[in-house]
């Protein structure tokens, strides 16, 4: 079904008005419309994650809690998926072949070191070596150096053109006898923004360097993109939402003047062997979960999966001591076999939004009509109606409440890491989904938000929100200081 539904996706990725007029029925249009009344909490609100919400005790292991309606015999299968994204893996070959094959180079030796209980990841408190960049690393590329490198970006086979040493992405650590291949350094200059009502509020602008360099000097004109690893709940309801519902929001050359243009990035399916629709990663770099697991696993942990069969994970031509390490492989050739990734894929489908908390809070109620009428909702769409899926009935057909069109948008020079990606440009960003975003503090310890956490909190968060986003960062900063606190409670409800 799910690969019938994508077909159709592809065949329609360069067809935004026929996506537009294939129309939902009335009776979705009036579920999923946002709300105009705001004197009191909306209908299902509270489940954010549709009949998947956890609703129960809100501590630091909420984010890790398994779909409520999933049965019995599938939380057995979330808690073996559990232990696959928790485990430590050793450097091959090992006594424990099973878990062998880490690197040889990697940024962390278990998915969960970066998505520490399954929540968002930080920026170093300090450089190295009084810190490390744990959950968080560069992305690497070049702009496209011959005629093939352009071909294959404009074929959509490749997002980017890696650098040609050090590959798409910094890696810190190696297994013995290699070095690591440098260290993120990251330094921040403050300035002043002033609110009305006289509040002032510094932000902090970042910039990177890499030092230590490990295989010598990089790239003379290498792109290097910032990215703390993402919370890890509502993935399978987001693969679950309907493609026509995400392309029917796109607005590439903003026809309706609005301000706010909003485009999907087509990225290769290695599973289609084609193109489709982008829907993860800060830059919807990857169209279906179990790619961006695969992925994530080869450039994070150096493991080879089905999709991405390279024991040597990210190691280049011009690392040979890299590329000729013991690798880990079975004799399928995978050190993440596929019945792992299976694993994985349905533990990390099914982590659960929690339930929404102080919906009939009036201040809240207050906020979440800030949020409304200030334009918010342009990019941040409330609620969606999953499709039907068969092979999926606990993600199927649940009224959720994400806060994202999973379009990409242009969030201006502030934010801009001048690095393309697929069809996304170098100011261009995915917006995140807004589900437990009021939990960060409570999960990860820490309220850092944005794509590098450079943001310390939500107002910074707002404030640093410019482009198409500007008219309604600059509506938050000219609110009294009652309102712009009400948005914040909003916020933190979710």
């Amino acid at each position: 079904m799910r690969v019938i539904i994508v077909g159709i996706l592809v065949a329609l990725i360069g067809l935004y008005a026929a996506a537009v007029a294939s129309t939902p029925s009335q009776e979705h249009a009036a579920i999923v419309a946002p709300t105009t009344e705001f004197s009191a909490a909306e209908r299902y609100e509270t489940n954010q994650g549709g009949a998947g919400t956890f609703r129960g005790m809100v501590n630091a292991d909420v984010f890790s809690q398994p779909s409520s309606n999933i049965t019995t015999e599938e939380r057995l299968l979330f808690s073996v998926g559990n232990g696959f994204f928790k485990r430590v893996w050793v450097t091959a070959p090992s006594s424990t072949k099973s878990a062998d094959g880490l690197g040889p180079l990697y940024n962390a030796r278990a998915c969960q070191r970066c998505h520490l209980k399954d929540g968002r990841g930080h920026p170093p408190s300090a450089n190295w070596p009084e810190d490390n960049a744990i959950s968080m690393f560069l992305r690497l590329s070049i702009e496209p150096q011959n005629e093939e490198q352009v071909a294959l970006l404009e074929s959509g086979r490749a997002n980017v053109i890696p650098e040609p040493t050090y590959g798409g992405q910094l890696q810190d650590f190696a297994i013995g006898g290699l070095a690591g291949e440098g260290r993120m350094v990251v330094t921040y200059e403050e300035f002043p923004v002033e609110l009305a009502g006289g509040e002032i509020v510094m932000l902090r602008a970042p910039t990177y360097e890499v030092s230590d360099l490990g295989y010598g000097a990089m790239h003379a004109d290498v792109m290097m993109s910032p990215r703390v690893a993402p919370q890890m709940i509502g993935l399978g309801l987001l693969e679950s939402i309907d493609p026509y519902d995400i392309l029917a929001q796109a607005d590439p050359d903003d026809s309706d003047g609005d301000g706010i243009s909003g485009r999907p990035n087509v990225v290769w399916s290695s599973e289609l062997n084609d193109v489709a629709l982008g829907r993860f990663g800060w830059k919807a770099g990857e169209p279906f979960l179990n790619q961006q697991n695969s992925h994530a696993f080869t450039g994070d942990v150096g493991l080879s999966t089905p999709v991405s069969p390279y024991a040597w994970g990210d190691c280049t031509e011009n690392q040979p001591s890299c590329l000729a390490a013991y690798d880990g492989n079975d004799e399928d050739g995978h050190e993440a076999t596929a019945e792992m990734m299976e694993l994985v894929l349905f533990y990390t489908r099914n982590l659960a939004v929690p339930a929404r908390r102080n919906v009939d809070d009036p201040t809240v109620l207050t906020g979440k009509e800030l949020f409304y009428e200030t334009g918010c909702i342009a990019c941040h769409t409330p609620k969606y109606v999953t499709m039907t899926l068969e092979e999926s009935p606990e993600l199927s057909h649940q009224l959720i409440w994400p806060y994202t069109d999973l379009l990409l948008h242009d969030m201006g020079e502030g934010l801009a890491d001048a690095r393309p990606e697929g069809r996304a440009s170098g100011s261009e960003w995915r917006t995140p989904p807004l589900w437990g975003i009021g939990l960060t503090e409570t999960v990860s310890g820490h309220t850092f938000f944005l794509h590098d956490g450079r943001a310390r909190n939500l107002t910074e968060a707002i404030l640093w929100h410019g482009g198409e986003a500007q008219e309604a960062r600059d509506a938050f900063a000219a609110m009294d200081p009652e309102d712009r606190a009400a948005l914040l409670r909003f916020l933190e409800s979710l």
